[in-house]
C-alpha cells in the first residue's frame, strides 16, 4: 500500500463530489467533457484491475469509491446535456 498513491486518490476523489454537486445544482453539463470523464473513468477500471491481479490491498476501495463517483457524474453529463 502506498502512501502516495492512496494521496492520488484522495485528492482525486475530493474533486468529484463538487463536480456531482454543481451538475445537480444548476441542472446542466456545460463545461463538463464526457471524453475526459471517460478516459478518467477507463483509468480508474485499470487500476481496480491493477488491484484485483497484481496487488490486491485496501486501496482498491478508493478506486472503486471514485469510479462510482466518475460514473454518476457521466449519469449527469447524459441527463442534463440535452
Amino acid at each position: 500500500m502506498s502512501f502516495f498513491e492512496i494521496g492520488m486518490l484522495i485528492c482525486f476523489g475530493l474533486a468529484w463530489p463538487f463536480s456531482i454537486y454543481k451538475t445537480i445544482r444548476y441542472k446542466e453539463a456545460r463545461g463538463k467533457s464526457i471524453i475526459f470523464m471517460l478516459i478518467v473513468f477507463i483509468g480508474y477500471v485499470f487500476g481496480i484491475l491493477h488491484k484485483l491481479f497484481y496487488n490486491f490491498d485496501a486501496v482498491i476501495y478508493l478506486y472503486v469509491l471514485n469510479a462510482m463517483m466518475v460514473s454518476i457524474d457521466i449519469m449527469l453529463y447524459h441527463k442534463y446535456s440535452k
